[in-house]
């Protein structure tokens, strides 16, 4: 039945989410420069040191146009050098895109769930 699928017309963006830790921190830093050199659209969230929201650890987000999916998304793959990446559409449904549509590159982490809104 056609209905049960959803529609990915409602993704109105990404974000990436990278993780690190005090020993990955200059990894992480090396990461986002190359990420403010090579994709200008993406917006580069601020440095969470302490975890926030769904997030069982320091990361910074990058907010990202559905149309720049397949660029950024596989510079990731091959440039993340060991670091935990979440990454997830903008659906309207916290929740939704934050386990059954996300995707992670490297582990996963146990994220917060219940800090987040369903729709």
């Amino acid at each position: 039945m056609a209905d049960a699928f959803a529609d990915p017309a409602r993704i109105t963006g990404y974000h990436a989410h990278i993780y690190y830790d005090h020993a990955t921190r200059a990894t992480a830093e090396r990461l986002r420069r190359g990420i403010a050199e090579r994709f200008a659209a993406a917006q580069l969230g601020n440095w969470h040191d302490e975890p926030v929201g769904p997030h069982p650890a320091s990361m910074y987000q990058v907010a990202f146009a559905a149309a720049d999916f397949a660029q950024l998304v596989p510079w990731l793959m091959l440039n993340r050098d060991g670091l935990d990446v979440l990454v997830h559409p903008r659906s309207g449904d916290s929740v939704a895109d934050h386990t059954r549509f996300a995707l992670w590159l490297g582990h996963p982490l146990e994220l917060r769930i219940d800090v987040l809104r369903r729709s």
